[in-house]
């Protein structure tokens, strides 16, 4: 699945992990570069404020 990040990147969901020291959920996510990045679940899923307006740091992209 493709998300656009709130600055405006593309990413695709490689799938989800779960990090080894604390055991918090993850998701592993390539940018359009092809750099692989991990971030926590409850992170990437986040609303965050963005010159006070809300909005997901990553937002859904609809399947092409």
């Amino acid at each position: 699945m493709r998300f656009r990040h709130y600055k405006g990147g593309i990413y695709d969901v490689v799938c989800e992990a779960t990090l080894e020291a604390d055991h918090t959920p993850a998701i592993v996510y390539r940018g359009q570069d092809g750099k692989t990045w991990v971030r926590p679940r409850g992170n990437f899923f986040e609303t965050i404020d963005v010159d006070g307006q809300r909005m997901p740091r990553f937002a859904a992209l609809d399947p092409e």
